[in-house]
């Protein structure tokens, strides 16, 4: 079991090699810059090239039936999905084969929605209880995995 992490964007780093510390797991850090993180074996820092889709591919490439992502990007949940791992959003929302048509759907009609000038406004901010449910459902995940 491993972790992976769409990691340009990602406001949790910190609480998932919290986890992967705890369960002894390797944890791949995947973005097209530099991220500076502690020097160990566990972690896998991947600097993929600029190109909009590069860190998802590496992913999706690399991503296996027994490993976890972490990742807001719906199309690359599905991608993973697809490869039977566990997704998590960085709020702790699982993504899954029953909830991923949804979500690509509501992706492309607030794209939609955004580029008519129909809703001007983003997601909501990043909140404290958002951190603390990821945490929480990042356990279970490899609770869950470590079961099966």
């Amino acid at each position: 079991m491993e972790i992976f992490v769409d990691a340009d964007a990602c406001p949790v780093k910190d609480e998932v090699l919290k986890v992967a510390e705890r369960h002894n797991l390797k944890v791949h850090i995947v973005s097209n810059q530099w991220m500076r993180m502690p020097r160990t074996p566990m972690i896998n820092v991947v600097v993929v090239p600029e190109n909009p889709d590069a860190a998802d591919d590496w992913i999706a490439e690399h991503i296996g039936c027994e490993d976890i992502a972490i990742t807001g990007d719906i199309p690359l949940a599905d991608r993973c999905i697809k490869q039977q791992a566990m997704v998590l959003n960085h709020n702790g929302k699982a993504f899954t084969e029953e909830s991923i048509g949804m979500a690509l759907a509501m992706r492309d009609l607030m794209t939609h929605l955004r580029e008519t000038g129909e809703m001007t406004s983003g997601a909501a901010a990043f909140s404290k209880r958002d951190r603390s449910r990821f945490l929480e459902m990042l356990e279970r995940a490899v609770q869950e995995i470590k079961r099966r």
